[in-house]
């Protein structure tokens, strides 16, 4: 069983509990025990930091008041997100990540070489 802890009361409470047992806060989406809800902090709205309501996408009724959300998405880790990641493997982890990738194509390669070897020392 995997748990997780009440925004609450910091219970460990199993992962998809819609509520908690402990102090009764809803963890989940009613009726849909899958999708998590995001709850704001304090006296703090989610609209403020969405990104759905920063370009005026956003169709949620408590717009832009909410403290309860499904759709909640966090504009700085979406902008964290989209940014490329740069590869941080070393040369000899790339070369054999590609080697083990194009197996088929080596062999292929190595055949007609042999290939190529035994044509040159027969003639």
């Amino acid at each position: 069983m995997a748990t997780v802890s009440c925004p609450r009361c910091h219970q460990l409470v199993d992962n998809q509990a819609v509520t908690c047992p402990y102090c009764r806060v809803t963890l989940k989406a009613y009726g849909h025990p899958g999708i998590p809800l995001h709850r704001a902090v304090g006296n703090e709205y989610l609209c403020d930091s969405c990104t759905y309501h920063a370009d005026d996408t956003c169709n949620f009724p408590q717009r832009p008041h909410a403290k309860d959300c499904t759709l909640y998405q966090n504009i700085a880790e979406s902008k964290l997100q989209s940014q490329p990641q740069l590869p941080n493997q070393s040369f000899g982890v790339t070369v054999k990540s590609w080697i083990q990738r194009n197996q088929a194509l080596l062999l292929l390669i190595g055949l007609l070489f042999i290939c190529l070897l035994i044509a040159l020392s027969t003639s």
